[in-house]
Formats: structure tokens, C-alpha cells, sequence
């Protein structure tokens, strides 16, 4: 019989599931990018709990820090100084691309699950045998430095581009303005 602690996990790892899975949905189905954004918070939000429940918890708090906080900031500054001019995938009519992504992405997400279904044969039953040095910043701190090294610096190389791509494109005037007279 479980105890109420365990009951308790379940519940909480439940419904963070479902806020990931949910605000996933909205981060690619809203219009308005400042929505967007806004679900992606809710999204990393929720996966930091689901770090806590597997008592990592520097690697929860760097992903509100980093992620929720700083990168998510900035994608609301870039989004704010773009305004309506940003292009949204999903506005207006349903295209063929759209639909054959949406039934791409759906594939892709059923061969995972079976996959995992597959290979689970009862391990999931088992405890993990996790180290006293799981999520401590000294352990995180050596992966970085040491086996996700590049993986790590490549991330940081793709915000920056980022980030200047949309003071880039901030920064044009659109043709309508141009024709107008308006700057």
C-alpha cells in the first residue's frame, strides 16, 4: 500500500506532466508570439518541477534562472520591439506543410512512446541508483566542462545569433513604411 507521500509524488508529478504537455501544445498553437512566450514559461515551469521530483534541485533552480528568467526575457524584449510585424506560422489558413508537420510531429511522438513501452519491461519498477553528487552544482559544473562541453558552448553561439537576428530584424523598416514616407 502506498503511503500519502507517495500519493502525493504522483500528484505532483501528474499535474506537471499535464502543464508541460498542455503549455507545450500552446507554446505552437497560439498566434500571438507574447502568448507564445508566455506558455513557454508555464512550460519551464513545470519541467522544474519535474526536476525537483528527481531531487535535482540546482539543475530546477538554473532552469527557472537561466531559462524562465533570463532567455525567456529576452525573447519577450525581441518580441515586444518587433511588434506585429512578427510572422506567425499558424495564422491564417491551414496549408498543406502545416497539416503534414502536425501529422509528422504526432508520428514522431507515438514511435517514442512505443519505444519506451517497449523497453520499460518492468524497469521503470526499480528504483535508480543515483549518486549523493546527482544535480549538485559541482557534478553539473563537471558534465559542462568536461562531456557536454561543446554542446554547451553551441547553445550559448545559437542565442547569441538569436538575439542578434532580432535586433536585426527590429531594426529594418518594413516596405509599406518605406512607400508611405513613414520611418
Amino acid at each position: 500500500m502506498e503511503t500519502a507521500s507517495e500519493i502525493l509524488v504522483w500528484v505532483v508529478w501528474v499535474g506537471a506532466a499535464t502543464a508541460l504537455f498542455a503549455s507545450g501544445l500552446a507554446v505552437i498553437s497560439f498566434s500571438n508570439p507574447f502568448f507564445s512566450a508566455l506558455a513557454l514559461i508555464v512550460n519551464l515551469a513545470a519541467l522544474a518541477v519535474l526536476y525537483l521530483l528527481l531531487e535535482a534541485e540546482f539543475v530546477a533552480a538554473a532552469q527557472v534562472l537561466v531559462y524562465a528568467g533570463a532567455v525567456i526575457v529576452m525573447f519577450l524584449f525581441v518580441i515586444a520591439y518587433l511588434g506585429g510585424r512578427v510572422d506567425a506560422p499558424w495564422a491564417g489558413e491551414t496549408s498543406l506543410q502545416t497539416f503534414a508537420s502536425v501529422i509528422a510531429a504526432a508520428a514522431i511522438a507515438v514511435e517514442v512512446l512505443v519505444v519506451i513501452v517497449m523497453r520499460a519491461n518492468d524497469g521503470l519498477s526499480n528504483s535508480a541508483r543515483i549518486s549523493d553528487a546527482f544535480g549538485s552544482p559541482q557534478s553539473i559544473g563537471e558534465l559542462f566542462l568536461s562531456d557536454h562541453l561543446i554542446a554547451f558552448e553551441v547553445t550559448s553561439i545559437i542565442l547569441l545569433v538569436a538575439a542578434i537576428g532580432g535586433v536585426i530584424l527590429g531594426s529594418t523598416v518594413p516596405r509599406e513604411q518605406r512607400a508611405e514616407g513613414r520611418h
